[in-house]
């Protein structure tokens, strides 16, 4: 495909980076019509920087700890972003709380992930609340991020049962697997302009998603 036919995609993380490479994997194999422009990380050493490396992705370290507020460093974040002038931005396992101005400066344009069915369980741990909730159903949710936390449009579920010995651990492994499907089938209905966001909710092409989304599975 013409690389002027790609939509350029910035990926922000803070980990290992699984997701991003289920989403390198899509680029590489043709699947997704995107180019990833950048992979940002607000911490250094960590495996998803090598992931992009070895995709030969562009990547930058901003440390949020080197910044005197969250403002200032959400401003530095947004400052590299927009060098790259990408049309979507992608949350995968980015571990900072974003301020309203940064949520409305790519309101309609930014993913992403979180390990529970939304609205369930906003925010960490979310595996074991899931377990010591005794809920019989756990799963995945990519949305479109706004200034609620974890409170965007969801676009797109997969649901997995719980077993009667889960663990936080074992939860997690089943979730992920999910996770490495739905995002970057939601990066494609990104790309492919099937995907849009209108006030607070999520469209399909055309069609407006019910508050769960997309029921993968």
């Amino acid at each position: 495909m013409n690389s002027t036919n790609l939509m350029s995609v910035v990926v922000l993380i803070s980990g290992s980076g699984s997701n991003l490479q289920a989403i390198i994997d899509g680029m590489q194999s043709g699947q997704l019509p995107i180019q990833i422009s950048a992979v940002i990380s607000n911490k250094a050493d960590v495996k998803g920087l090598e992931r992009a490396a070895n995709a030969s992705i562009p990547t930058h370290v901003i440390n949020h700890k080197e910044f005197s507020s969250r403002e200032a460093f959400d401003r530095k974040l947004m400052a590299t972003i927009d060098q790259h002038k990408p049309q979507l931005v992608v949350l995968a396992g980015f571990m900072r709380i974003l301020t309203e101005e940064f949520t409305n400066h790519y309101l309609g344009r930014m993913i992403n992930i979180h390990p529970s069915l939304l609205p369930k369980y906003q925010g960490l741990h979310t595996h074991q609340r899931a377990i010591d909730a005794g809920d019989s159903h756990h799963g995945a949710s990519v949305h479109f991020v706004t200034a609620e936390l974890d409170g965007g449009p969801v676009i797109v579920q997969a649901k997995v049962a719980i077993d009667d010995q889960e663990t936080a651990d074992t939860l997690a492994a089943k979730v992920l697997k999910f996770e490495h499907q739905i995002f970057p089938q939601t990066v494609q209905w990104f790309a492919e302009h099937r995907l849009t966001m209108e006030g607070n909710q999520a469209l399909l092409d055309g069609k407006p998603l019910d508050k769960t989304g997309f029921q993968w599975n």
